[in-house]
């Protein structure tokens, strides 16, 4: 049985999708783009603040399955430009410890509100 989560810790979702869903001990987080949830707002200031924001989702996201960045096994990171990568991968690898997740990164030709990145995860109990 599928387990919707939900937390207005993070933004609140701008299309028909939950923020995560929970089915066998897997935890499936939507996209994440750097939207601060306490304005509405996309985060200013470039790939490195963006990133960290959608990571900051992604925690409270997580924080209310009762699980932790530990517990991701795989991240999908959009990047709006393949030139912000280095910037990206810095702020990403910052965020986890231990082993690192699986990856997936690529760059598309827009994201939601002109974010620079959006990012995904899958986390296992």
């Amino acid at each position: 049985m599928k387990k919707v989560i939900s937390t207005s810790n993070a933004p609140a979702a701008i299309g028909p999708y939950s923020q995560a869903i929970e089915v066998n001990n897997m935890l499936f987080v939507s996209g994440q783009i750097p939207i601060d949830p306490a304005t509405g707002q996309l985060v200013e200031g470039g790939i490195k603040k963006q990133t960290f924001q959608s990571f900051k989702n992604i925690r409270a996201i997580l924080t209310e399955a009762g699980l932790t960045m530990d517990n991701i096994v795989k991240t999908t990171v959009l990047l709006a430009d393949m030139k912000d990568f280095a910037d990206m991968n810095e702020v990403y690898a910052s965020v986890f410890t231990g082993s690192f997740p699986a990856r997936s990164a690529f760059a598309v030709k827009d994201l939601p509100k002109g974010a620079l990145v959006e990012i995904e995860v899958i986390a296992a109990r």
